[in-house]
């Protein structure tokens, strides 16, 4: 399932903001930062990318809907899957 580059965006967007918190959450564990404050920030990194999943397979339930994807309709067993595999 491909998606289109221009509904992507806001997701890269939000996984480029994890990925600067993530470096976050590294340097803090570097200067020996309290544990309480890493865990927080850790768990705003888990939250965003876990987020950041359920968009891509929202957005490509969509399309599969929309389009059809084969002439039986989406395949539903492999959307399920995926949604799945983020849990």
């Amino acid at each position: 399932m491909e998606l289109p580059p221009d509904e992507m965006r806001a997701i890269i967007l939000r996984m480029k903001r994890a990925k600067g918190h993530l470096g976050r959450v590294i340097t803090m564990l570097e200067e020996g930062s309290d544990c309480e404050d890493v865990l927080t920030q850790l768990a705003a990194v888990n939250k965003a990318l876990s987020r950041s999943g359920y968009a891509i397979v929202a957005t490509g339930l969509q399309h599969c809907l929309a389009d059809g994807e084969s002439a039986d309709g989406p395949d539903v067993a492999k959307l399920e899957k995926l949604f799945l595999a983020l849990a």
